[in-house]
């Protein structure tokens, strides 16, 4: 079975040990993720590639409790659906980065816990394809 990733221009996947690609500006250190065209501070183009640490820790987290509406790209129902965690992740000093979190019971979440890249089932396309996301488990 063929297996791609959701985006594949946001990562190292399927690298052995894959890392988010952000941006950092060569003008004034903004870094973003996803990477950026131009600087969000300063408006400059003099970008550079930034790959991101695997490792961070979760600051704050929501659960996706319903379907989320249109252009989400899974193909689960209001019958098949089912939540999940998604959260805001620090990586070390660099930037803050929005993912799910493969731990889905909230109640086991603490600001502050480790958590380190992977990667998750997300849906199967047309074409039969998985397709997987990027996500943070608790280490």
């Amino acid at each position: 079975m063929t297996t791609k990733a959701l985006a594949p221009d946001v990562s190292t996947w399927p690298a052995e040990d894959p890392q988010l690609i952000g941006s950092r500006c060569d003008d004034c250190s903004a870094t973003t993720w996803p990477r950026q065209p131009r600087c969000p501070r300063c408006s400059g183009a003099n970008i550079s590639e930034l790959l991101l640490p695997r490792r961070g820790t979760l600051v704050a987290w929501t659960t996706q409790g319903f379907v989320p509406k249109q252009p989400y790209a899974g193909n689960e129902t209001a019958a098949t659906f089912t939540p999940f965690v998604f959260g805001l992740v620090q990586l070390g000093d660099v930037v803050r980065v929005e993912a799910r979190v493969t731990e889905t019971d909230p109640a086991k979440l603490q600001a502050g816990m480790e958590l380190e890249l992977t990667f998750v089932p997300f849906y199967v396309d047309e074409d039969g394809t998985d397709i997987v996301t990027w996500a943070f488990a608790p280490i």
